[in-house]
């Protein structure tokens, strides 16, 4: 970790290496990507198969691809009832807070016109659920939910099993979450099947869900085939906090933010120097009592900033500039200064509101962008699951008041068809002046 204050020479320089922040190196692996997307469009079930072996030793049939409802009730009982009780309740207040991010269809009328907007589901959405280093049923919940709200029919999953190994809270998820149809393959190959589309596994309209380096290039690679959620980079948390804060809370958020990678980026950011050295010494004792130590302390070593500003304004200023995924105000007065923030994937206010409660249990989603990319976008939600279509109707009066300026619009753009097009409805072909 490393504390910069605001008069040391070079803390111009961390602040505009944490603003290009993104270390996911998007070009490295692209050719192994783009053969594995080649073979999964070409061989389907063959090749997906094969690479499951290769990537996952795990040696399947056709047949044993797909999540049985036998392997979902054993899942069940493998899970304590407390347990599947907490995932029950995430899942209430995930859907409580999506049910009303639901739009509706609309239509107005003016002088023979009649103008508005389709909203329709889309039709099937694979969701990918990592395998890797943890079991992330919270993920199951925050992409399946949204999507179900939003009125999707088909929701499949896919998730690898290394070697073999079941992860029954990740399938209890899926079943409360209302996902349809879940099947055990992961990496690039998994997002390659929902992509094209297999013998085996359906072609989806979108592909929503984290994962690794291998499945971010394989989102990437397949956008415009099917859309996707977002190119994740690694997790972050950036603290502004003032002289209420304590120091201890503010290291344990940090902590629970360099737990989750290697990579993941912990920032606090403040006015109070003092404080800043207090954070310092509490994140070196806690640590020692965290069970992923080895991860936090690379996390710590590498990505780790305490940052401290000539002032709480200053702070603020900075955070926008960054645009987290997650942003703390551990402040005296976090309503006042929240109405100061223009980027953040999502914002946590006062000193009892951990960024722990936004991943599991408080509602909203948890999909949020990175790497400074909610200067432009949004969290996961119902939204993400919906397209909009134009809806447009003109009477012939309508038309015909019209049809100069469409005429001399046309002409513009040397579109004569156009113009033609609408001509030939107005008398005879003959557009009035």
């Amino acid at each position: 970790m490393k504390l910069c204050k605001f008069t040391d020479s070079d803390y111009q320089a961390v602040t505009e290496a944490l603003e290009n922040r993104s270390n996911m190196d998007l070009f490295t692996h692209d050719e192994v990507v783009r053969k594995i997307l080649l073979d999964l469009k070409e061989k389907g079930d063959t090749a997906l198969l094969e690479y499951t072996k290769r990537f996952d030793r795990y040696d399947l049939s056709v047949e044993q691809l797909r999540v049985t409802p036998d392997e979902i009730r054993l899942a069940y009982s493998s899970v304590k009832e407390q347990e599947i009780a907490a995932l029950k309740e995430a899942a209430e207040r995930i859907r409580r807070f999506h049910e009303r991010q639901r739009q509706e269809s609309w239509r107005y009328d003016e002088d023979g016109i009649s103008l508005g907007q389709m909203v329709r589901s889309l039709a099937t959405v694979g969701i990918y659920v990592p395998g890797g280093k943890a079991s992330y049923p919270s993920s199951v919940l925050m992409n399946a939910i949204p999507a179900k709200v939003a009125g999707v029919d088909r929701v499949i999953m896919c998730s690898p099993f290394p070697d073999g190994e079941t992860r029954p809270h990740v399938l209890v998820a899926a079943d409360i979450a209302g996902v349809t149809e879940i099947y055990k393959v992961g990496g690039a190959q998994a997002v390659a099947a929902m992509a094209f589309g297999t013998e085996t596994l359906p072609r989806v309209d979108k592909i929503v869900g984290p994962g690794n380096i291998f499945v971010a290039l394989a989102k990437r690679q397949v956008f415009g085939i099917v859309d996707i959620d977002m190119i994740a980079g690694p997790s972050e948390i950036l603290i502004v906090a003032d002289h209420s804060a304590n120091p201890a809370y503010v290291a344990a958020d940090l902590l629970s933010q360099a737990e989750h990678d290697e990579e993941a980026v912990p920032i606090l950011v403040t006015p109070e120097e003092a404080l800043a050295r207090e954070v310092m010494v509490e994140l070196e004792k806690q640590k020692k009592s965290l069970s992923r130590q080895r991860i936090i302390e690379v996390s710590l070593g590498k990505e780790c900033r305490l940052l401290v500003t000539e002032s709480l304004e200053a702070a603020i200023d900075l955070a926008n500039r960054l645009a987290p995924e997650h942003l703390e105000l551990a402040l005296e007065d976090p309503e006042y200064w929240v109405e100061k923030i223009q980027n953040a994937g999502a914002v946590f206010l006062g000193h009892f509101t951990p960024e722990a409660v936004g991943d599991y249990l408080a509602g909203p989603n948890h999909v949020l962008p990175t790497s400074g990319t909610a200067r432009f976008s949004s969290p996961l939600g119902v939204y993400d699951f919906v397209k909009r279509t134009s809806v447009i109707s003109y009477s012939q009066a309508a038309l015909e008041k019209c049809g100069k300026n469409l005429n001399l619009l046309a002409e513009m753009e040397d579109l004569g068809a156009h113009a033609n097009s609408v001509a030939m409805r107005i008398e005879g072909g003959k557009i009035k002046s």
